[in-house]
Protein backbone atom coordinates (compact mmCIF):
# COMPACT_ATOMS: atom_id res chain seq x y z
CA UNK A 1 0.00 0.00 0.00
CA UNK A 2 1.44 3.19 -1.22
CA UNK A 3 0.95 6.04 1.37
CA UNK A 4 1.43 9.74 2.12
CA UNK A 5 5.42 10.98 2.50
CA UNK A 6 5.94 13.72 4.33
CA UNK A 7 3.84 16.66 3.93
CA UNK A 8 3.71 16.02 0.39
CA UNK A 9 -0.58 15.30 -0.77
CA UNK A 10 -1.91 12.66 -3.32
CA UNK A 11 -4.66 13.57 -5.29
CA UNK A 12 -5.87 10.54 -7.63
CA UNK A 13 -7.76 11.96 -10.95
CA UNK A 14 -9.90 8.31 -12.56
CA UNK A 15 -10.62 8.85 -16.08
CA UNK A 16 -7.96 10.05 -18.72
CA UNK A 17 -11.07 11.85 -20.94
CA UNK A 18 -10.77 15.72 -21.39
CA UNK A 19 -12.33 16.41 -17.68
CA UNK A 20 -9.75 13.66 -15.99
CA UNK A 21 -7.06 15.25 -18.41
CA UNK A 22 -8.21 18.74 -17.29
CA UNK A 23 -8.64 18.31 -13.77
CA UNK A 24 -4.98 16.61 -13.52
CA UNK A 25 -3.19 19.58 -15.99
CA UNK A 26 -4.43 22.20 -13.88
CA UNK A 27 -3.54 20.50 -10.57
CA UNK A 28 -0.22 20.46 -11.73
CA UNK A 29 -0.05 23.61 -13.16
CA UNK A 30 -1.36 25.46 -9.87
CA UNK A 31 0.96 23.13 -7.41
CA UNK A 32 3.88 24.12 -9.91
CA UNK A 33 3.29 27.80 -9.81
CA UNK A 34 2.57 27.81 -5.88
CA UNK A 35 4.72 25.67 -4.91
CA UNK A 36 2.30 22.94 -3.17
CA UNK A 37 3.47 19.78 -2.26
CA UNK A 38 1.37 17.83 -4.34
CA UNK A 39 1.10 14.48 -6.07
CA UNK A 40 -1.59 14.18 -8.53
CA UNK A 41 -2.06 10.77 -10.33
CA UNK A 42 -4.34 10.28 -13.69
CA UNK A 43 -5.88 6.70 -13.93
CA UNK A 44 -7.20 5.84 -17.32
CA UNK A 45 -8.84 1.98 -17.79
CA UNK A 46 -8.22 1.86 -21.56
CA UNK A 47 -4.71 2.06 -23.03
CA UNK A 48 -5.13 6.01 -24.60
CA UNK A 49 -6.10 9.17 -22.92
CA UNK A 50 -8.38 11.04 -24.37
CA UNK A 51 -11.73 9.56 -24.08
CA UNK A 52 -13.90 10.31 -27.27
CA UNK A 53 -11.62 12.73 -28.71
CA UNK A 54 -10.02 10.99 -31.29
CA UNK A 55 -9.08 11.81 -34.65
CA UNK A 56 -7.60 9.32 -37.83
CA UNK A 57 -5.03 11.64 -39.99
CA UNK A 58 -4.64 9.34 -43.21
CA UNK A 59 -3.57 10.18 -46.56
CA UNK A 60 -4.33 14.25 -45.91
CA UNK A 61 -7.64 13.76 -44.39
CA UNK A 62 -8.23 14.51 -41.02
CA UNK A 63 -11.40 12.78 -39.74
CA UNK A 64 -12.53 12.62 -35.80
CA UNK A 65 -14.56 10.04 -34.60
CA UNK A 66 -15.47 11.95 -31.85
CA UNK A 67 -16.42 15.37 -31.58
CA UNK A 68 -14.94 17.43 -34.06
CA UNK A 69 -15.06 20.83 -32.34
CA UNK A 70 -16.01 23.75 -29.57
CA UNK A 71 -18.17 26.01 -29.09
CA UNK A 72 -15.67 29.82 -28.98
CA UNK A 73 -18.14 31.71 -27.48
CA UNK A 74 -17.28 29.07 -24.40
CA UNK A 75 -14.32 30.14 -23.38
CA UNK A 76 -12.97 27.64 -21.34
CA UNK A 77 -11.40 25.43 -23.83
CA UNK A 78 -9.93 28.35 -25.71
CA UNK A 79 -8.11 29.57 -22.45
CA UNK A 80 -7.39 25.46 -21.87
CA UNK A 81 -5.18 25.37 -25.45
CA UNK A 82 -3.78 28.83 -24.50
CA UNK A 83 -2.68 27.79 -20.96
CA UNK A 84 -1.08 24.49 -23.30
CA UNK A 85 0.49 26.43 -26.11
CA UNK A 86 -1.07 25.41 -29.05
CA UNK A 87 -3.78 28.05 -29.69
CA UNK A 88 -1.65 29.41 -32.29
CA UNK A 89 -3.08 25.72 -34.01
CA UNK A 90 -6.90 26.75 -34.05
CA UNK A 91 -8.92 27.02 -36.97
CA UNK A 92 -12.87 28.35 -37.48
CA UNK A 93 -15.35 26.39 -39.12
CA UNK A 94 -16.09 27.39 -42.36
CA UNK A 95 -19.58 29.35 -42.58
CA UNK A 96 -22.49 28.18 -44.98
CA UNK A 97 -25.83 27.47 -45.18
CA UNK A 98 -26.97 24.17 -43.32
CA UNK A 99 -30.15 22.28 -43.72
CA UNK A 100 -33.44 20.13 -42.42
CA UNK A 101 -34.23 16.69 -44.68
CA UNK A 102 -37.75 16.51 -44.57
CA UNK A 103 -39.73 14.29 -46.89
CA UNK A 104 -37.41 13.93 -49.23
CA UNK A 105 -36.07 17.25 -49.96
CA UNK A 106 -33.47 19.63 -47.99
CA UNK A 107 -35.23 23.06 -46.56
CA UNK A 108 -32.72 25.74 -45.62
CA UNK A 109 -32.96 26.22 -41.92
CA UNK A 110 -34.94 29.41 -41.60
CA UNK A 111 -32.49 32.41 -41.19
CA UNK A 112 -32.77 34.25 -38.39
CA UNK A 113 -33.19 30.71 -35.76
CA UNK A 114 -31.77 30.89 -32.38
CA UNK A 115 -31.79 26.88 -31.99
CA UNK A 116 -35.03 26.25 -34.19
CA UNK A 117 -36.72 29.51 -32.55
CA UNK A 118 -37.55 32.10 -35.35
CA UNK A 119 -36.43 35.40 -34.87
CA UNK A 120 -36.67 37.10 -38.11
CA UNK A 121 -40.62 35.90 -39.65
CA UNK A 122 -39.80 35.97 -43.14
CA UNK A 123 -38.01 33.54 -43.65
CA UNK A 124 -39.68 31.59 -41.42
CA UNK A 125 -43.29 32.15 -42.98
CA UNK A 126 -41.64 31.29 -46.74
CA UNK A 127 -39.85 28.13 -45.33
CA UNK A 128 -40.98 24.83 -47.27
CA UNK A 129 -40.02 23.16 -43.86
CA UNK A 130 -44.12 23.18 -42.91
CA UNK A 131 -47.19 23.73 -43.47
CA UNK A 132 -49.12 26.67 -43.28
CA UNK A 133 -51.47 25.39 -40.48
CA UNK A 134 -48.16 24.17 -38.96
CA UNK A 135 -47.07 28.14 -39.47
CA UNK A 136 -50.13 29.47 -38.02
CA UNK A 137 -50.16 26.98 -34.64
CA UNK A 138 -46.32 27.89 -34.13
CA UNK A 139 -47.78 32.00 -34.15
CA UNK A 140 -49.52 31.01 -31.11
CA UNK A 141 -46.32 32.06 -29.49
CA UNK A 142 -47.35 35.70 -29.80
CA UNK A 143 -50.26 35.15 -27.50
CA UNK A 144 -50.04 31.90 -25.34
CA UNK A 145 -49.25 32.55 -21.64
CA UNK A 146 -46.22 31.63 -19.68
CA UNK A 147 -46.21 28.31 -18.50
CA UNK A 148 -47.67 27.34 -15.07
CA UNK A 149 -45.42 24.02 -14.79
CA UNK A 150 -42.74 24.52 -11.44
CA UNK A 151 -40.29 22.49 -11.36
CA UNK A 152 -38.67 20.22 -14.38
CA UNK A 153 -40.07 19.70 -17.29
CA UNK A 154 -39.18 17.39 -20.80
CA UNK A 155 -37.36 20.10 -23.27
CA UNK A 156 -40.24 18.21 -25.84
CA UNK A 157 -43.10 19.46 -23.19
CA UNK A 158 -42.26 23.08 -23.29
CA UNK A 159 -41.67 23.47 -26.52
CA UNK A 160 -44.65 22.14 -27.94
CA UNK A 161 -46.48 24.10 -25.86
CA UNK A 162 -45.30 26.96 -27.37
CA UNK A 163 -45.23 25.96 -31.50
CA UNK A 164 -47.20 22.96 -31.70
CA UNK A 165 -45.73 19.39 -33.38
CA UNK A 166 -44.95 20.21 -36.54
CA UNK A 167 -42.09 22.98 -35.90
CA UNK A 168 -40.92 21.61 -33.30
CA UNK A 169 -40.33 17.69 -35.11
CA UNK A 170 -39.35 19.48 -38.34
CA UNK A 171 -36.65 21.83 -36.61
CA UNK A 172 -36.31 22.44 -33.53
CA UNK A 173 -36.55 18.62 -32.47
CA UNK A 174 -33.21 17.62 -34.93
CA UNK A 175 -31.20 20.83 -34.00
CA UNK A 176 -31.50 20.34 -30.10
CA UNK A 177 -31.64 16.27 -30.52
CA UNK A 178 -28.23 17.01 -32.53
CA UNK A 179 -26.82 18.81 -29.58
CA UNK A 180 -27.48 15.56 -27.01
CA UNK A 181 -27.95 12.72 -29.15
CA UNK A 182 -31.19 12.61 -27.17
CA UNK A 183 -34.95 12.54 -26.67
CA UNK A 184 -36.18 15.71 -26.57
CA UNK A 185 -39.75 14.29 -24.86
CA UNK A 186 -37.65 12.65 -21.96
CA UNK A 187 -34.68 15.25 -22.08
CA UNK A 188 -34.81 17.86 -18.77
CA UNK A 189 -35.41 21.17 -19.47
CA UNK A 190 -34.30 22.89 -16.63
CA UNK A 191 -30.33 20.54 -17.27
CA UNK A 192 -30.04 21.20 -21.14
CA UNK A 193 -32.16 24.25 -21.97
CA UNK A 194 -32.77 26.74 -19.05
CA UNK A 195 -32.23 29.87 -21.19
CA UNK A 196 -35.63 28.30 -22.56
CA UNK A 197 -38.01 28.84 -19.78
CA UNK A 198 -36.14 32.18 -18.46
CA UNK A 199 -36.59 33.55 -21.81
CA UNK A 200 -40.37 32.72 -21.50
CA UNK A 201 -40.87 33.67 -17.67
CA UNK A 202 -39.04 37.37 -18.62
CA UNK A 203 -40.49 37.74 -22.22
CA UNK A 204 -43.97 35.14 -22.26
CA UNK A 205 -43.31 34.81 -26.16
CA UNK A 206 -40.50 32.48 -26.84
CA UNK A 207 -40.28 34.44 -30.30
CA UNK A 208 -40.05 38.20 -28.92
CA UNK A 209 -37.71 37.12 -25.82
CA UNK A 210 -35.33 35.16 -28.27
CA UNK A 211 -35.70 38.43 -30.80
CA UNK A 212 -34.41 40.76 -28.30
CA UNK A 213 -31.15 38.85 -27.01
CA UNK A 214 -29.78 37.59 -30.36
CA UNK A 215 -26.89 39.05 -31.28
CA UNK A 216 -27.22 42.17 -33.78
CA UNK A 217 -26.49 40.80 -37.59
CA UNK A 218 -22.97 42.17 -38.66
CA UNK A 219 -23.40 44.29 -41.87
CA UNK A 220 -20.84 42.31 -43.56
CA UNK A 221 -21.70 38.18 -42.98
CA UNK A 222 -18.69 36.86 -41.41
CA UNK A 223 -16.96 33.78 -42.94
CA UNK A 224 -15.63 32.31 -39.98
CA UNK A 225 -18.27 30.57 -37.84
CA UNK A 226 -18.74 29.74 -34.24
CA UNK A 227 -16.83 26.65 -33.62
CA UNK A 228 -13.26 25.90 -33.41
CA UNK A 229 -11.38 22.68 -33.96
CA UNK A 230 -7.13 22.71 -34.24
CA UNK A 231 -5.35 22.28 -37.87
CA UNK A 232 -4.22 18.63 -37.54
CA UNK A 233 -7.48 17.52 -35.27
CA UNK A 234 -9.17 17.87 -32.01
CA UNK A 235 -6.65 14.81 -30.34
CA UNK A 236 -3.73 17.70 -30.83
CA UNK A 237 -5.04 19.03 -27.41
CA UNK A 238 -5.13 15.19 -25.67
CA UNK A 239 -1.11 15.11 -27.28
CA UNK A 240 -0.17 18.24 -25.72
CA UNK A 241 -1.58 17.93 -22.28
CA UNK A 242 -0.07 14.02 -22.51
CA UNK A 243 2.97 15.67 -23.16
CA UNK A 244 3.09 17.89 -20.51
CA UNK A 245 1.77 15.84 -17.71
CA UNK A 246 4.70 15.41 -14.99
CA UNK A 247 6.49 11.93 -15.93
CA UNK A 248 4.85 9.23 -14.54
CA UNK A 249 1.49 10.42 -13.31
CA UNK A 250 -0.24 8.79 -15.95
CA UNK A 251 -0.96 5.07 -15.53
CA UNK A 252 -2.56 3.42 -18.29
CA UNK A 253 -4.61 0.18 -18.27
CA UNK A 254 -5.63 0.14 -14.74
CA UNK A 255 -8.84 0.00 -13.67
CA UNK A 256 -9.97 1.05 -10.44
CA UNK A 257 -12.59 -1.84 -8.92
CA UNK A 258 -13.46 -0.34 -5.19
CA UNK A 259 -12.70 2.02 -2.88
CA UNK A 260 -12.90 2.59 0.88
CA UNK A 261 -12.53 5.42 3.28
CA UNK A 262 -9.31 5.18 5.85
CA UNK A 263 -9.31 8.07 7.89
CA UNK A 264 -9.87 10.86 6.21
CA UNK A 265 -7.74 9.40 2.94
CA UNK A 266 -9.38 7.23 -0.15
CA UNK A 267 -7.55 4.09 -0.56
CA UNK A 268 -8.36 2.58 -4.17
CA UNK A 269 -8.30 -1.16 -5.11
CA UNK A 270 -7.06 -1.12 -9.08
CA UNK A 271 -7.51 -4.24 -10.89
CA UNK A 272 -4.11 -5.33 -11.25
CA UNK A 273 -4.24 -5.68 -7.22
CA UNK A 274 -2.69 -2.73 -6.39
CA UNK A 275 -3.87 -0.68 -3.67
CA UNK A 276 -2.76 3.39 -3.28
CA UNK A 277 -3.86 6.02 -0.90
CA UNK A 278 -4.99 8.98 -1.66
CA UNK A 279 -6.12 12.33 0.07
CA UNK A 280 -8.50 13.33 -2.66
CA UNK A 281 -10.26 11.83 -5.70
CA UNK A 282 -11.84 12.96 -8.44
CA UNK A 283 -14.02 10.51 -10.37
CA UNK A 284 -14.28 12.20 -13.83
CA UNK A 285 -15.76 9.02 -16.00
CA UNK A 286 -18.60 8.29 -16.93
CA UNK A 287 -21.83 7.40 -14.44
CA UNK A 288 -22.19 4.17 -15.84
CA UNK A 289 -18.48 3.44 -15.44
CA UNK A 290 -18.72 4.86 -11.82
CA UNK A 291 -21.56 3.03 -11.14
CA UNK A 292 -20.30 -0.34 -9.90
CA UNK A 293 -17.89 1.06 -8.03
CA UNK A 294 -20.51 3.13 -5.83
CA UNK A 295 -23.03 0.22 -5.33
CA UNK A 296 -21.18 -1.06 -2.62
CA UNK A 297 -21.65 2.21 -0.32
CA UNK A 298 -25.15 2.89 -1.94
CA UNK A 299 -23.98 6.19 -3.30
CA UNK A 300 -25.32 7.38 -6.76
CA UNK A 301 -28.55 4.78 -6.89
CA UNK A 302 -30.21 7.27 -8.77
CA UNK A 303 -27.90 7.41 -11.39
CA UNK A 304 -28.64 4.15 -12.07
CA UNK A 305 -31.55 4.20 -14.33
CA UNK A 306 -30.42 7.59 -16.39
CA UNK A 307 -29.11 6.15 -19.80
CA UNK A 308 -26.68 7.12 -22.41
CA UNK A 309 -27.70 6.80 -26.10
CA UNK A 310 -25.58 4.93 -28.51
CA UNK A 311 -24.32 6.16 -31.93
CA UNK A 312 -22.67 5.58 -35.01
CA UNK A 313 -20.13 7.86 -37.25
CA UNK A 314 -19.17 6.83 -40.64
CA UNK A 315 -17.04 9.21 -42.63
CA UNK A 316 -16.34 8.38 -46.53
CA UNK A 317 -13.87 9.80 -48.44
CA UNK A 318 -14.22 10.69 -52.03
CA UNK A 319 -12.27 12.15 -54.86
CA UNK A 320 -14.19 15.33 -55.84
CA UNK A 321 -15.49 14.21 -59.26
CA UNK A 322 -16.89 11.91 -57.63
CA UNK A 323 -19.76 13.96 -55.49
CA UNK A 324 -22.00 16.37 -57.18
CA UNK A 325 -24.05 18.75 -54.80
CA UNK A 326 -26.41 20.93 -56.16
CA UNK A 327 -27.04 22.67 -52.29
CA UNK A 328 -24.12 24.78 -51.51
CA UNK A 329 -23.66 24.73 -47.62
CA UNK A 330 -22.07 22.82 -44.79
CA UNK A 331 -24.64 19.98 -44.13
CA UNK A 332 -27.86 18.64 -42.92
CA UNK A 333 -29.78 17.71 -40.16
CA UNK A 334 -32.94 14.76 -40.58
CA UNK A 335 -36.38 15.19 -39.44
CA UNK A 336 -37.38 11.71 -37.31
CA UNK A 337 -40.62 11.93 -39.68
CA UNK A 338 -38.14 11.04 -42.88
CA UNK A 339 -37.70 7.94 -43.97
CA UNK A 340 -34.01 7.87 -43.24
CA UNK A 341 -31.28 5.71 -40.93
CA UNK A 342 -28.87 9.14 -40.93
CA UNK A 343 -29.72 11.58 -38.39
CA UNK A 344 -27.37 14.01 -39.84
CA UNK A 345 -24.92 14.52 -42.62
CA UNK A 346 -21.60 17.11 -41.93
CA UNK A 347 -19.76 17.89 -45.79
CA UNK A 348 -16.80 18.32 -43.88
CA UNK A 349 -14.40 19.55 -46.91
CA UNK A 350 -16.62 22.54 -46.55
CA UNK A 351 -17.61 23.35 -42.57
CA UNK A 352 -13.46 22.44 -42.22
CA UNK A 353 -11.55 23.25 -45.54
CA UNK A 354 -8.07 22.01 -43.16
CA UNK A 355 -9.32 18.19 -42.93
CA UNK A 356 -9.80 17.59 -46.45
CA UNK A 357 -6.86 17.39 -49.37
CA UNK A 358 -7.21 19.39 -52.72
CA UNK A 359 -9.23 17.82 -54.95
CA UNK A 360 -11.64 15.49 -52.21
CA UNK A 361 -14.41 15.70 -50.64
CA UNK A 362 -15.22 14.49 -47.06
CA UNK A 363 -18.50 13.10 -45.83
CA UNK A 364 -19.38 12.19 -42.20
CA UNK A 365 -22.95 10.50 -41.73
CA UNK A 366 -24.50 9.76 -38.17
CA UNK A 367 -26.31 6.95 -36.99
CA UNK A 368 -28.38 5.74 -34.14
CA UNK A 369 -31.62 7.61 -32.50
CA UNK A 370 -32.99 7.43 -28.92
CA UNK A 371 -35.13 4.39 -28.61
CA UNK A 372 -34.16 3.31 -32.40
CA UNK A 373 -30.22 1.95 -31.78
CA UNK A 374 -29.83 -1.08 -33.63
CA UNK A 375 -28.09 0.10 -36.73
CA UNK A 376 -25.47 0.77 -34.67
CA UNK A 377 -24.80 -2.66 -34.01
CA UNK A 378 -24.35 -3.77 -37.69
CA UNK A 379 -21.29 -4.52 -39.20
CA UNK A 380 -19.11 -2.22 -40.81
CA UNK A 381 -19.62 -2.93 -44.62
CA UNK A 382 -23.75 -2.67 -43.58
CA UNK A 383 -23.71 0.70 -42.46
CA UNK A 384 -21.39 2.07 -44.93
CA UNK A 385 -24.29 0.57 -47.43
CA UNK A 386 -26.77 2.05 -45.16
CA UNK A 387 -24.89 5.61 -44.78
CA UNK A 388 -23.79 5.56 -48.75
CA UNK A 389 -27.84 4.68 -49.66
CA UNK A 390 -29.46 7.56 -47.59
CA UNK A 391 -26.69 10.00 -49.03
CA UNK A 392 -27.37 9.26 -52.30
CA UNK A 393 -30.75 10.63 -51.81
CA UNK A 394 -29.45 13.55 -51.52
CA UNK A 395 -26.63 14.27 -53.89
CA UNK A 396 -25.06 12.11 -56.84
CA UNK A 397 -22.39 10.42 -55.64
CA UNK A 398 -21.32 8.19 -59.04
CA UNK A 399 -18.31 6.50 -57.63
CA UNK A 400 -17.46 4.27 -53.82
CA UNK A 401 -15.70 6.37 -51.50
CA UNK A 402 -11.57 5.96 -51.51
CA UNK A 403 -11.98 4.68 -48.23
CA UNK A 404 -14.17 5.04 -44.73
CA UNK A 405 -13.70 5.46 -41.18
CA UNK A 406 -16.68 3.53 -39.10
CA UNK A 407 -16.94 4.19 -35.07
CA UNK A 408 -19.48 3.40 -32.89
CA UNK A 409 -19.96 5.03 -29.67
CA UNK A 410 -22.00 2.76 -27.21
CA UNK A 411 -24.22 4.07 -24.21
CA UNK A 412 -21.61 6.96 -24.92
CA UNK A 413 -23.96 9.88 -24.16
CA UNK A 414 -25.63 10.71 -21.07
CA UNK A 415 -29.59 11.46 -21.45
CA UNK A 416 -30.06 14.16 -18.67
CA UNK A 417 -33.93 13.07 -17.83
CA UNK A 418 -36.22 15.29 -16.19
CA UNK A 419 -34.79 16.07 -12.65
CA UNK A 420 -31.55 15.59 -13.47
CA UNK A 421 -30.27 18.61 -11.79
CA UNK A 422 -32.00 17.18 -8.33
CA UNK A 423 -30.50 14.27 -8.91
CA UNK A 424 -26.47 15.20 -9.84
CA UNK A 425 -27.05 17.78 -6.24
CA UNK A 426 -27.94 14.47 -4.46
CA UNK A 427 -25.66 12.53 -5.78
CA UNK A 428 -22.53 15.41 -4.73
CA UNK A 429 -24.68 15.80 -1.05
CA UNK A 430 -24.39 11.85 0.11
CA UNK A 431 -20.51 11.93 -1.32
CA UNK A 432 -19.82 15.49 0.76
CA UNK A 433 -21.61 13.53 3.58
CA UNK A 434 -20.07 10.06 3.83
CA UNK A 435 -16.79 10.81 1.49
CA UNK A 436 -16.28 14.38 1.29
CA UNK A 437 -12.70 13.37 -0.35
CA UNK A 438 -14.02 12.11 -3.31
CA UNK A 439 -15.29 14.90 -6.43
CA UNK A 440 -17.33 13.96 -9.06
CA UNK A 441 -16.48 15.87 -12.81
CA UNK A 442 -17.49 14.84 -16.37
CA UNK A 443 -19.90 14.67 -18.70
CA UNK A 444 -22.52 12.90 -17.37
CA UNK A 445 -23.26 15.67 -14.60
CA UNK A 446 -22.92 19.39 -15.59
CA UNK A 447 -22.95 19.63 -19.48
CA UNK A 448 -21.80 17.26 -22.65
CA UNK A 449 -19.54 19.90 -24.43
CA UNK A 450 -16.00 20.23 -24.35
CA UNK A 451 -15.79 23.69 -22.59
CA UNK A 452 -18.38 22.41 -20.07
CA UNK A 453 -16.63 19.14 -19.39
CA UNK A 454 -13.10 21.37 -19.10
CA UNK A 455 -14.96 23.45 -16.45
CA UNK A 456 -16.00 21.07 -14.68
CA UNK A 457 -12.46 19.21 -14.56
CA UNK A 458 -10.93 22.37 -13.26
CA UNK A 459 -13.61 23.31 -10.72
CA UNK A 460 -12.86 19.87 -9.04
CA UNK A 461 -8.98 20.70 -9.06
CA UNK A 462 -9.45 23.95 -7.45
CA UNK A 463 -11.52 22.85 -4.71
CA UNK A 464 -9.24 20.32 -3.79
CA UNK A 465 -6.83 22.85 -3.73
CA UNK A 466 -8.77 24.85 -1.41
CA UNK A 467 -9.01 22.21 0.95
CA UNK A 468 -5.66 20.79 0.96
CA UNK A 469 -3.66 24.36 1.29
CA UNK A 470 -6.11 27.29 1.82
CA UNK A 471 -8.22 26.34 4.54
CA UNK A 472 -7.12 26.78 8.14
Amino acid sequence: MMTVSGEKRKVAVIGGGITGLAAAFYLQKEAKEKGYPLEVILIEASHRLGGKIQTVRRDGFVIERGPDSFLERKKSFGQFAKDLGISDQLVANATGQAYILVNDGLHPIPGGSVMGIPTQISPFITSGLFSWSGKLRAAGDFVLPKASVKGDQSVGQFLRRRFGGEVVENLIEPLLAGVYSGDIDKMSLQATFPQFYKLEQEHRSLIIGSKKIAPKQPVKKSKEGIFRTFKNGLETIVEAIEAQLEPDSVIKGVRVDRFEKVGEQVNLFLNNDAEMLFDRVIFATPHLAALPVFEEHGLMTDFQDMPATSVATVAMAFKEDAVSQENEGTGFLVSRNSDYSITACTWTHRKWPTTTPEGHVLLRGFVGRPGDESTVELSDSELEKIVLSDLKQTMKIKEDPLFTVVTRWKKASPQYMVGHKERVAKAKKELEEHFPMIKLAGSSYEGLGLPDCVDQGKAAGNEIIEELFLTK
